[in-house]
């Protein structure tokens, strides 16, 4: 409501982001519009004030004020330094995404011109995201060709989605509805048509959604088959060393690399391994035996055989790689 008018000041808050992002918006318009009017207010009244009446008249000399000086330093600094602090915080409470147990991992690929979307339970989706009410969703996304950004204003959710790596962003809806998805980094001729929608649904509703069926089993198992389809059993055994590391228990351990240096295993650098062997080669393993597999698979299917490889740990273990790993099945690492 403005001035009487039923006209929306922004898009409806719901997420628990949400009024964090509107409360500093808000003190940040407020401050702008405050500062705005008392300069050009001064401006005015100067300009009146002191405005030259007689040809021959010569201003005398004004001192300056220490006090005023250091006052109109300050107190602006004092002001940003808020700015500065609560953006800080809203920044990190935003980027720190969540690791409860009961959080939603959904998994998200762009691609000109829509938003392919995969659930571990095995459903997918095209510019639709079904989500619960009080829940935390963490985001795992990927594009196949250009920059997109996605956007859901009601959210207050904006990441920008990079080809190459993995963008991650978490939200938790508060309230039952459905809520525009966007695009919002310029990606081409049908940029504007890369639109869809987030259903938020009450736990139980979205558990029958979730159960309706319409799937090829889980995205665990779907990266099992393609394991299989790919041949990369026939060097990556589950229980033994093989040309390449075992993969049991290998996700989310830290692993050894030639030259010394470590990386944990997750997904980022699973997604590496598969597209890129030889950028970061395990210790005790050969750098010419894994082919590549950048441009024969997609996002999807990657994500899928992380999905694979990640049911294959239930827990962390220990660094990787080196002399010591080729017996040790519990210390092993799925990079080539």
């Amino acid at each position: 409501m403005f001035l009487g008018i039923d006209i929306p000041m922004w898009p409806e808050a719901a997420s628990t982001n949400a009024a964090d992002v509107d409360r500093l918006y808000i003190f940040l318009t407020v401050v702008s519009v405050v500062m705005t009017a008392v300069i050009f207010l001064g401006v005015f009244i100067f300009a009146i004030k002191f405005r030259k009446k007689d040809p021959k008249y010569v201003p005398p000399h004004i001192h300056g004020s220490n006090i005023l000086e250091v006052g109109w330093s300050v107190a602006p600094f004092l002001v940003m330094l808020v700015m500065f602090v609560w953006g800080t915080k809203l920044y990190f409470d935003e980027y720190t995404i969540p690791t409860t147990s009961d959080a939603i991992d959904v998994y998200v690929v762009a691609k000109q011109w829509m938003w392919k979307v995969q659930y571990p339970e095995g459903q997918r989706e095209i510019n639709e995201l079904h989500v619960p009410v009080g829940r935390k969703v963490r985001l795992t996304m990927a594009s196949e060709d250009v920059i997109h950004s996605f956007f859901v204003p009601a959210f207050r959710l904006k990441r920008d989605v990079v080809p190459g790596h993995y963008n991650t962003a978490w939200f938790e809806a508060t309230k039952p509805g459905r809520y525009h998805l966007f695009c919002a980094e310029y990606c081409g001729t049908e940029h504007s048509g890369m639109i869809g929608w987030v259903t938020v649904l009450e736990p139980a509703a979205y558990e029958n959604w979730l159960s309706g069926g319409g799937s090829e089993g889980t995205m665990a198992s779907q990266g099992e088959k393609m394991f299989q389809q790919l041949g990369c059993s026939t060097c990556h055994s589950l229980d033994e060393q093989g040309r390449g590391p075992s993969l049991r228990g290998v996700y989310g351990s830290r692993v050894l690399l030639e030259g010394g240096k470590t990386v944990i295993a997750d997904d980022s650098f699973i997604r590496e391994s598969i597209l890129d062997p030889n950028a970061k080669v395990v210790a005790g393993f050969k750098t010419d035996v894994m082919p590549t597999f950048k441009g024969q698979v997609s996002e999807e299917t990657v994500l899928q055989l992380i999905a694979y490889i990640k049911s294959l740990s239930p827990k962390p273990v220990n660094v990787i790689g080196g002399p010591t790993a080729r017996r040790d099945t519990t210390k092993t690492d799925g990079k080539q």
